[in-house]
């Protein structure tokens, strides 16, 4: 059994594939997307998850021009947030929320502000009051603005945050925002976060009483690949 202490004064949470379990329905539309321009499903699968949607379409289509991209982008979103059968709470989600209601933190998201609301009150899950969503931030993850933007409002330095991400794309964003990530799930065990978990239960939340609060997280389970892997 490894057992890990982490504190923060603020913690940033991506929400797909992080606090919301929601591919089978990105997947889907994706798919859907691939076909119209006869692409591979695996090579977008590579590139969606975390990011906005033009930009997943920049770098699938680069030469078509980025006004293009943005519209159909913005068509995708409305086909997304129109789709929340099967939107469930990722293991753990719930309780994670639960415990840190009264303590500083974030909800930092590619999704725009009406997909996130339909996709967390889908899940059942509570919307943060700080809530960082694609029309707060000027770049899209793996750019740090989302997260560098959460912490100043919650009035943290970013050595202070702890992310909390599922993607490539987010992780990075992360770490370029001089931050400390807890990667969640299969896809964020390749890009080398802070602390990795396979699910949200393997995390306990307790907040901290030191002046502007904060959580004490405690990371464990199992020694290996089924269980908290901190670097």
């Amino acid at each position: 059994m490894t057992t890990v202490e982490l504190t923060a004064r603020a913690l940033l949470l991506d929400m797909d594939g992080t606090l919301v379990n929601s591919d089978a329905v990105v997947e889907h539309v994706w798919r859907r997307w691939a076909a119209r321009h006869g692409l591979d499903m695996e090579r977008v699968l590579k590139v969606v998850h975390g990011r906005q949607a033009y930009v997943t379409m920049a770098e699938l289509l680069p030469d078509r021009p980025m006004e293009v991209n943005r519209a159909e982008g913005a068509r995708l979103l409305a086909e997304e947030t129109a789709t929340v059968e099967g939107i469930v709470p990722v293991a753990g989600a719930p309780a994670l929320l639960a415990a840190i209601a009264e303590a500083p933190h974030a909800l930092v998201t590619s999704a725009d502000l009406a997909l996130a609301t339909a996709r967390m009150r889908a899940a059942g899950l509570p919307m943060p009051e700080v809530v960082i969503t694609a029309e707060s931030v000027s770049a899209s993850k793996p750019d740090p603005e989302g997260f560098l933007k959460a912490a100043a409002e919650l009035g943290a330095a970013p050595a202070e945050c702890l992310v909390f991400e599922d993607s490539g794309a987010g992780i990075a964003a992360g770490r370029a925002a001089g931050m400390r990530v807890i990667g969640v799930g299969p896809r964020a065990a390749q890009y080398a976060p802070t602390a990795w978990v396979p699910t949200l239960e393997h995390l306990r939340a307790e907040p901290l009483s030191f002046p502007g609060g904060g959580v004490r997280l405690i990371v464990d389970g199992p020694d290996g690949p089924d269980g908290p892997d901190v670097r």
